[in-house]
């Protein structure tokens, strides 16, 4: 199994770093969203932590802790990613394990390893920044950059239209409650709209088993997808969509009209 540590991403909450670009994300039905400078992770044809070959153009993320591994094929533990430069977002289950750490869950209230750092603050960030741990990473290496999440090539390249590092907001899904759907596209990535209609402007995309937060739904155009054909729409953020064509619902839940 590899546990990506070579690729780098940054997570960096709006109230800790200065450095970060002022402004933040909505919340996208979890109750924690942290500021990220984000890398992708690229090593294609390697395998991740949960077993999954990493394709070219890949959809999936990586965090620095086994607790937020998904099983291969499993989505229970996703992130929204946003890049408010372009106004665009991403959905993405978390498949692989790392930037640098294995066990800094570090979005959780009570955190596995480095209790002493505050909520939602990478170790490697830090260590890069403050030099805690002298400056390492739990395996003793040193850290070169503040990573705290890795983003893979597709969603990195297509979704989020970046072509170098950048600031991001990073919802932890999981850490929030509300209706839930699940992306079955077979394999492809749902496109995100900027209006319930196919042609609308792209907005981002979501990776296949990806859990979504809908707020709401409404009618647009009709579309014919992998778990139905309908004219339904969710709206999963704040002026974007996603055809409901492929979503499933989850845990009984019943999305209200926008």
């Amino acid at each position: 199994m590899l546990v990506s540590l070579i690729a780098a991403l940054t997570v960096v909450p709006a109230l800790l770093v200065a450095s970060a670009p002022a402004g933040s994300a909505p919340p996208a039905g979890g109750t924690l969203v942290a500021k990220i400078y984000a890398t992708r992770e690229g090593l294609v044809g390697w395998k991740t932590a949960n077993g999954h070959t990493i394709k070219k153009r890949d959809w999936f993320a990586a965090l620095p802790s086994w607790r937020a591994l998904n099983d291969r094929g499993e989505g229970d533990r996703s992130v929204r990613v946003c890049h408010e430069g372009n106004d665009r977002c991403v959905f993405l289950p978390v498949w692989d394990v790392g930037p640098w750490n294995t066990k800094d869950d570090y979005w959780a209230e009570d955190r596995h390893m480095w209790d002493e750092l505050p909520r939602g603050k990478p170790q490697a960030q830090a260590a890069y920044q403050d030099d805690h741990n002298d400056g390492e990473d739990e395996f003793g290496r040193e850290v070169r950059n503040p990573a705290g999440i890795d983003i893979a090539d597709g969603a990195f390249w297509d979704g989020l239209g970046l072509t170098d590092n950048a600031w991001v907001h990073v919802t932890y899904l999981w850490t929030g409650a509300g209706d839930r759907g699940e992306v079955d596209t077979d394999g492809e990535w749902l496109r995100v709209r900027s209006a319930p209609k196919v042609k609308a402007s792209l907005r981002g995309g979501a990776g296949d088993y990806a859990r979504l937060p809908i707020r709401c739904q409404v009618k647009g155009d009709k579309v014919e997808g992998t778990v139905r054909t309908t004219d339904l729409w969710n709206r999963v953020g704040d002026g974007i969509y996603v055809s409901h064509a492929y979503v499933r619902l989850l845990d009984g839940a019943k999305p209200r009209k926008c």
